[in-house]
């Protein structure tokens, strides 16, 4: 037998001694909805993990929110408040309930208005039930480009604090909306000089001040695929601060930093994790660098629930600094947002206190900011106190 035609016989010899053992494959077939195309938004997998999952109905000790909104003064198109006339989301004798179920001790509502709305917002809360809501006042900043302001503005705060407030509320107004001409001209920075003797003011009758300048990195990025918010910022365009004439973040931050050290006496509660939860590092820096600096985590755990052994070291470090807050915006019982309510609350209870691995940080189906889970602290009980309650306590001289 030649070369070939032993190679050959050999061949049919091996193809007819596998034949019998090997099963023959037919065609591949896809399964089922595979190859179709699907939205972004409609893309929700369900994690393979099988982990600890902890629910925390109540947190461990009692809480005071540092950061919740239960009152709105009606905005412009431009987003600079229109003085006087308020909203609320919530009637308070069915805020009371959820906040006895969650151990909340306090809600502060920081954005309480401005004169008669002011009024109009302590009369509703913090009169009736003063062990149970506290009222942050807001500057008049539709009078900002006005002369004599400065004093004004001033006089306002002392006024506030009479009528019952108890800190200042800065919304990010200041920086990012507030201009020369309210709705045309230059961008107000935050360390403008005008605002000095309102920082003072508040310094010297020992009102706290929450203050919100920038907004998340992406934010100030452009939204395209390599924007870990694009979801976000694509159904939300209005939110990016990328391009035009807008100030960078490091440029509002650093604008931050010299108010702070211009008014060492005042007390800022830096709000969002210091308006930079994705840089603990600078967060740390700053914290070391200005004494009267603290900061809460509202509506930032999604940022540091995915670092979360940097997270820990910074409650570590800065536990005396450091409040509890949600951002939250509760709203009435007939309301599908008051089921999520307790939910929010207990997504944040079990990042601070379990050690949970890959949960989500706001209530389903789809996170709000980004694609990714959370991890907990399992923060020990002598951390949990001072951030839950006691840190706050001191900042708004509570009686104990």
């Amino acid at each position: 037998m030649s070369g070939m035609g032993r190679r050959r016989w050999l061949e049919s010899m091996g193809m007819s001694f596998f034949a019998g053992r090997l099963p023959i494959r037919s065609s591949p077939v896809a399964p089922e909805g595979a190859g179709k195309p699907l939205q972004l938004a409609d893309f929700q997998p369900r994690s393979m993990l099988h982990v600890p999952e902890t629910k925390v109905l109540r947190s461990r000790h009692p809480v005071i929110d540092i950061h919740t909104h239960l009152s709105f003064t009606a905005k412009s198109a431009n987003g600079v408040g229109l003085g006087e006339a308020m909203e609320y989301p919530a009637p308070v004798e069915e805020l009371l309930p959820l906040m006895d179920r969650k151990n909340i001790r306090v809600m502060v509502n920081l954005t309480g208005g401005v004169g008669k709305g002011l009024e109009q917002t302590i009369r509703k809360f913090q009169q009736p039930y003063p062990e149970r809501f506290v009222t942050f006042t807001e500057p008049w900043w539709e009078r900002s480009n006005q002369l004599g302001y400065s004093k004004f503005q001033a006089d306002e705060i002392v006024r506030a604090q009479q009528a019952g407030a108890r800190g200042l509320k800065i919304l990010k107004t200041l920086g990012l909306y507030l201009r020369e001409e309210i709705s045309k001209g230059p961008l107000v920075r935050i360390d403008d000089p005008r605002f000095d003797a309102m920082w003072e003011t508040c310094g010297s009758l020992g009102m706290p001040v929450a203050i919100h300048v920038s907004d998340p990195e992406a934010f100030f990025l452009p939204i395209d695929r390599f924007n870990e918010r694009f979801e976000e910022l694509n159904k939300h365009p209005d939110w990016s601060f990328h391009g035009g004439d807008f100030p960078s973040n490091a440029e509002l931050l650093e604008a931050r930093n010299r108010v702070l050290a211009r008014h060492p006496k005042t007390q800022f509660i830096v709000l969002h994790v210091g308006n930079d939860a994705e840089n603990l590092p600078y967060v740390g820096e700053c914290l070391d660098r200005f004494p009267n600096m603290h900061v809460e985590l509202g509506a930032r755990i999604g940022e540091l629930g995915r670092q979360p052994r940097m997270a820990k070291k910074l409650f570590e470090k800065y536990q005396d600094r450091i409040l509890f807050g949600t951002d939250a915006v509760p709203h009435g019982s007939d309301t599908p947002q008051q089921i999520c309510n307790d939910e929010l609350y207990e997504i944040y209870y079990r990042f601070l206190e379990t050690e949970d691995e890959y949960f989500d940080y706001a209530p389903a189906p789809v996170p709000p900011q980004g694609r990714w889970r959370i991890y907990g602290l399992g923060l020990p009980d002598g951390i949990l106190k001072k951030v839950y309650f006691e840190n706050a306590a001191r900042l708004l001289r509570f009686k104990t």
